[in-house]
């Protein structure tokens, strides 16, 4: 398969838990967020957050409200200040998403390891005090401000890597 690149692109460096944006290979901007607590892993039920190249395939979200919690990437009309102390606890998935398709063959994309069939997202988080720190479930979080700076920034096709 040939990819042809993208002017926009997206590294996260689970690493250094960092998020760079590239414009025509210049860097605009990096961004602190969260990746997965388990290791990286590209397996089906593996809760790590997959490796290597994908595209942004859905943006869900635009003109949502800061903080808006998304359930089943539709969203339930409440921030997450509104929910119960309980429903707090949990790592909601809010303000934006993009969701992502890998692109490697066997790696993230296709049986037992595709990045879509997983619901592998750039997300923002009700757990703000983690972004920094791997604490996911495998997707890619962000402080709400910035997944929406982020989302406004990015289109879909454009490509993302991610790298250990």
């Amino acid at each position: 398969m040939s990819i042809t690149p993208t002017r926009r692109q997206v590294i996260v460096s689970i690493e250094r838990q960092e998020l760079a944006l590239l414009y025509d290979g210049a860097l605009q901007r990096i961004f602190s967020v969260s990746t997965s607590k388990n290791p990286p892993s590209c397996k089906a039920d593996s809760y790590g957050t997959p490796l290597g190249l994908h595209t942004m395939v859905d943006k869900i979200g635009a003109g949502e409200p800061l903080g808006m919690v998304f359930k089943g990437r539709v969203p339930t009309g409440q921030i997450f200040s509104e929910f119960s102390e309980d429903e707090q606890l949990r790592n909601l998935i809010t303000s934006r998403i993009i969701r992502l398709r890998g692109l490697e063959a066997g790696k993230n994309s296709g049986d037992d390891c595709d990045s879509y069939a997983r619901y592998i997202y750039i997300h923002g988080t009700n757990h703000e005090d983690r972004i920094g720190q791997r604490f996911s479930g495998g997707c890619v979080e962000m402080l709400n401000t910035e997944i929406i700076e982020l989302f406004e920034a990015v289109a879909e096709d454009d490509l993302i890597w991610i790298c250990s």
